[in-house]
């Protein structure tokens, strides 16, 4: 487990492409996180380097709303005013943003399809890390669908209902299938299979603060 370990606390954030961004206007700047970029800044001075430093070099007003682990990929929206912040703030407490997750994970899903509803707490001696918590934790809910079943692993897409930290990531264990290339869950064979986190934001849909009409932004998913 050393290299896995290594792996948790070494930052060395990809270079290019600097930037991607899917959309801007007036009130929201979406864009494409690569696997390896933080979403906001850590404490250690060699963590300053993350997507929200890179979008307000070149959009000065845009502000962080939500965040995609650092290992995960894909769809991730800013606001650019105080107003757009209120309201998609108060979409993603309410539960109106619909996210969809690509992931691959270790070993052949027997079910087309389900739904993992297990609370998460976090694990203190080992934070970041999450657990399923049936007494104290969070409620979290994840809904899956089967894409393709592979030699080895299952691609499937993902839907949480809920947005707790490593929800998808603890679910999926809790099934008996971790995600690839995952460095906190994994085991050894599950954690080898891919050389990043087989995990993407594809989709993500919202009201527009401008005008309240459901736009879904994508970026296609790299694996």
């Amino acid at each position: 487990m050393g290299d896995t370990l290594a792996s948790r606390f070494h930052y060395d954030p990809p270079l290019t492409p600097w930037l991607t961004v899917l959309h801007a206007d007036e009130d929201i700047l979406v864009l494409a996180k690569q696997s390896g970029l933080l979403s906001v800044a850590g404490k250690p001075a060699e963590h300053g380097d993350c997507l929200e430093s890179r979008a307000k070099a070149e959009h000065a007003n845009a502000r962080i709303v939500h965040r995609l682990d650092r290992e995960t990929s894909g769809v991730v929206v800013m606001a650019m005013n105080p107003k757009a912040h209120r309201h998609l703030g108060l979409q993603f407490e309410r539960r109106k943003i619909r996210k969809k997750y690509v992931a691959r994970v270790w070993g052949h899903v027997k079910d087309d399809k389900g739904t993992v509803d297990l609370p998460l707490s976090c694990d203190w001696p080992n934070r970041p890390m999450q657990m399923i918590d049936l007494a104290n934790g969070r409620a979290a809910r994840t809904d899956w669908e089967i894409l393709a079943r592979e030699e080895n692993a299952t691609r499937l897409v993902l839907s949480p209902l809920t947005g707790r930290s490593h929800q998808l990531r603890v679910h999926m264990l809790s099934l008996g299938h971790p995600i690839l290339g995952d460095g906190f869950y994994a085991p050894g064979p599950a954690f080898a299979a891919a050389d990043r986190l087989q995990l993407h934001a594809e989709s993500l849909t919202l009201h527009h603060p401008s005008d309240g009409v459901l736009r879904t932004f994508a970026d296609p998913c790299p694996f």
